[in-house]
């Protein structure tokens, strides 16, 4: 994902953990509070169709309060 500059370079750290944890081990939810390089919509397009091309599926990514539906 940092060589299709999806997620910022300055944003190493949140690449690696979506990658790494979200991703490979293909967990279903990854719960963030970082809304502008993880539960990001636009962000999540780009994430995903590089998942897919890999073999991998993205999880969902939300926030606590979207998680719980409040």
């Amino acid at each position: 994902m940092l060589s299709q500059q999806v997620i910022p370079t300055k944003a190493r750290e949140d690449a690696f953990h979506i990658i790494s944890m979200a991703i490979t081990y293909g967990v279903d939810y990854l719960m963030t509070w970082n809304c502008k390089h993880i539960a990001n919509a636009e962000i999540q397009k780009s994430i995903a169709k590089i998942s897919a091309q890999a073999g991998y599926e993205m999880p969902i990514f939300c926030t606590p309060e979207t998680l719980m539906g409040e």
